[in-house]
């Protein structure tokens, strides 16, 4: 018999109430994307402050500066990261509920289009002030899989975006919230229960938190603070794009795919490809990251020695 561990079932909802017929509710999933950005504000406060680490001795923004460019960064990652779900994984389901394209608070953002959103935040707000564009890239690119691992985590309470049916002893069966008793099994809103699908699988959140969040916050911590990295404009935005691409490439192969890519001749949902061997459309998205960041790599280490030889 297949050891199983038991979800913990964790309410979405912290807590809950009713106001004049309308469900008033703070959820974890909010809850992920504020403390990613507050944690990732006061670890840019703390860099920029270190101006030690950055080239001539100049952090690339000022504290009131910061102040003023998270409001950009938060505008992009939420209007990039749902603009970004809604064309990449469910473009026919929003064009036929348009409304439902505002209800952020119900999930469904894209790495991918935040990151979009950022960057196009980022360069915008860079040339309108004069600041080096790759030493900013590097303070964001430190910053940002703290919010990452919060975010999957998030994920995993919510029971979304799990993996691929799995034997593994860690393995577990996903239940799903109650939103209508009209379900079978469905008894009381509000509660988890087993619907449909009771297939053991892969907690690919809890991988994703690992990779992209925990261990590439800890190589670009390190590379910040112990070595000489931010001296290197590029190098840490080419390690963070990089880690990212690898990380998101290898959970693909975990993660169950997005309902719109499965057919039965196509189970894992390939984009390119079929049977055993293909390409899904994490993996499309993340190939470019992992190119752009081998290439900031490599010219960041080269400007270094070039800079270093003709000093």
């Amino acid at each position: 018999m297949q050891m199983l561990i038991d979800f913990p079932q964790i309410d979405p909802r912290i807590f809950h109430f009713n106001a004049f017929g309308i469900e008033i509710a703070l959820r974890w999933y909010a809850l992920a994307y504020i403390a990613g950005i507050l944690l990732g504000w006061r670890l840019a406060v703390r860099l920029v402050k270190s101006s030690g680490l950055w080239p001539g001795g100049k952090a690339p923004f000022t504290p009131p500066q910061l102040e003023d460019f998270l409001t950009w960064v938060i505008l992009g990652v939420v209007l990039g990261g749902r603009l970004g779900f809604v064309l990449f994984y469910k473009p026919g389901y929003y064009l036929e509920n348009p409304g439902e394209i505002l209800k952020v608070w119900e999930g469904g953002m894209a790495f991918h289009g935040g990151l979009i959103g950022v960057v196009l935040a980022a360069w915008i707000y860079t040339a309108r002030h004069a600041i080096p564009r790759l030493s900013a890239a590097d303070m964001m690119a430190v910053v940002v899989p703290p919010a990452l691992m919060f975010g999957r985590l998030a994920n995993f309470i919510n029971a979304e975006l799990y993996g691929r049916a799995s034997d593994a002893p860690w393995a577990m069966k996903f239940p799903t919230l109650c939103q209508s008793p009209a379900l079978q099994g469905c008894s009381q809103p509000g509660q988890w229960f087993f619907y449909g699908d009771e297939i053991a699988r892969h907690p690919s959140q809890l991988y994703q938190a690992g990779l992209e969040g925990a261990l590439l916050a800890s190589v670009l911590l390190y590379l910040a603070w112990r070595t000489k990295a931010l001296q290197k404009p590029g190098m840490l935005a080419g390690v963070f794009f990089a880690g990212y691409g690898m990380a998101r490439i290898v959970v693909e192969y975990f993660r169950q795919p997005d309902a719109q890519f499965v057919s039965p001749g196509n189970p894992i949902g390939f984009v390119i490809g079929e049977g055993a061997v293909g390409v899904t459309m994490g993996q499309i998205l993340s190939l470019p990251m992992v190119a752009l960041g081998l290439g900031l790599i490599l010219w960041a280490r080269r400007r270094a020695a070039a800079q270093k030889a003709a000093a």
